[in-house]
């Protein structure tokens, strides 16, 4: 297949890419409305250059990995927002060829008390989550048989993300104050990469939302102490806060936790604990 992945330079797009080595029959077209090395340019929110992209390059399938990720700016700026995470699936949908896309649990409205399956009710509370779900529901309105993957707290090797901050963070200060009333699952973008690839790879293309984060379960809090000691920080004491004592500018989810259960059955996976995935992290951070 001839496969155009979106979004490329960013945390999974950049993991595709050295995922992409291990599935070398196939052939990739990497990227990005800013190009970086080995990145083809391209905007997603514009058609005609699209349609022109995947025509001229015989395209099979789109994965999306593009997105305006930015909680508190797509407060201020959900216009801009609406156009990446939704408007762009308008265009990416109606190409004709097979699309994966990855939304996020911030569909949810982050009150539940137990793991959220595909099928529980969205309620997004915040422009990010918003946008996300008007993307879907534009996906599905002109893709029916595209595959969406909503996934949390994601980190890796590349880009700005948490791991990388407290690693640093825990460094520099002698104390942090982390909040520990949010609870979710971290992922480490490689393993939600390696789960768009057996979507992939499937003998059977199984159309549908689908959930995916590592196993387990952890505060932010729990999550940075976890990190600490993976990386071997010792001299920062971590402490415990409330989220209203942090004062986010945009509510964050209380609880997040998504069902992965539908996602193993279909596709027959096992998917690591997120602390057996940090440690793998950091360990190449380290190197």
């Amino acid at each position: 297949m001839n496969i155009l992945i979106t979004g490329s330079s960013g945390q999974l797009g950049n993991e595709m890419r050295v995922l992409s080595k291990e599935h070398a029959k196939h052939r990739y077209f990497f990227t990005d409305v800013v190009p970086a090395e080995e990145t083809f340019a391209l905007d997603i929110c514009d058609k005609e250059a699209v349609s022109a992209f995947v025509e001229k390059n015989a395209i099979d399938l789109i994965v999306n990995c593009a997105a305006y990720t930015n909680v508190d700016k797509a407060e201020e700026d959900e216009a801009t927002a609406m156009k990446i995470n939704a408007d762009a699936l308008g265009v990416l949908g109606t190409q004709g060829v097979k699309v994966i896309h990855v939304s996020t649990d911030y569909v949810f409205s982050g009150d539940e008390h137990v793991p959220c399956r595909e099928t529980d009710p969205v309620a997004p509370r915040t422009a990010y989550g918003r946008t996300k779900y008007a993307g879907e529901k534009t996906l599905l309105a002109v893709c029916p048989e595209a595959v969406i993957l909503r996934t949390a707290w994601l980190y890796s090797t590349y880009g700005n993300n948490f791991v990388k901050t407290m690693i640093r963070l825990g460094k520099e200060k002698k104390e942090l104050g982390v909040v520990f009333d949010q609870i979710g699952t971290p992922t480490y973008a490689a393993d939600l990469a390696q789960a768009i690839f057996a979507v992939i790879e499937s003998p059977v293309w199984h159309a549908g939302i689908y959930h995916f984060t590592n196993e387990g379960v952890c505060s932010w809090y729990d999550f940075t102490l976890a990190i600490h000691e993976a990386a071997g920080i010792n001299g920062c004491q971590v402490r415990p806060i409330l989220s209203e004592e942090y004062q986010y500018k945009t509510p964050r989810p209380h609880y997040s936790v998504l069902d992965k259960s539908k996602f193993k059955k279909t596709f027959n996976v096992t998917i690591p604990h997120w602390r057996e995935s940090l440690e793998r992290c950091v360990k190449l951070l380290n190197s």
